[in-house]
């Protein structure tokens, strides 16, 4: 696994690949196995593959039109360094409601594209994007539903340090495919504070 983004022991240290003991069937084709305590295991090559096609993709929109969204406590810092090193915008709070279906709301927010960090606790953006068409890009569990997301990004979306590691990964990918240096960017700066 020699082209991968991080190195392997990197992916694992994050616990980016450690599932839970439910697995949805839409997450199966993303998991190697079952471990001995009953975890489904996600795969690691596939993962990074994952990264890679995400941050391709995302680099074809105008930053202005990107939406990072996200309620989990430690995803909100990667999420807002994530957002702050691509120009783009995020919510992090609770989502209001009409935020992008409803122009005379305060806030209304018109997407090109949403990244979602969890389909489970971020539905409500999920929903109204999916409503207006807006491409969605989730960060998706092994025991995430993948129904109305467009582009499934597998990974531990509750972890630490798996949070921090897939949005550093996924903001590098985005600037390299950009053209733009991504040699100031630092792993740390996306890690939740304890």
């Amino acid at each position: 696994m020699s082209d991968l983004l991080a190195s392997e022991d990197t992916y694992r240290n994050s616990a980016i690949h450690i599932g839970t003991k439910i697995r949805s069937a839409d997450m199966k084709k993303f998991t190697a196995y079952v471990n001995k305590e009953g975890l489904n295991i996600l795969d690691i090559k596939k993962i990074d593959e994952r990264i890679k096609i995400a941050a391709k993709f995302l680099s074809r929109f105008d930053p202005n039109g990107v939406v990072f969204v996200a309620s989990r406590e430690y995803a909100k810092k990667p999420v807002k360094a994530s957002a702050a090193a691509l120009g783009a915008r995020f919510i992090t709070d609770r989502f209001i409601p009409g935020s992008f279906t409803n122009p005379s709301l305060n806030g209304y927010i018109e997407p090109d594209v949403v990244i979602i960090n969890d389909p489970a606790t971020d539905n409500q953006a999920q929903k109204e994007a999916v409503i207006n068409g807006i491409p969605v890009v989730a960060l998706c569990h092994t025991n995430n539903s993948t129904s109305f997301v467009d582009f499934v990004i597998p990974g531990n979306n509750k972890g630490r340090e798996s949070l921090a590691l897939i949005y550093y990964l996924l903001t590098k990918g985005v600037m390299a495919q950009n053209g733009k240096d991504a040699s100031q960017l630092k792993q740390e700066e996306f890690l939740a504070d304890l």
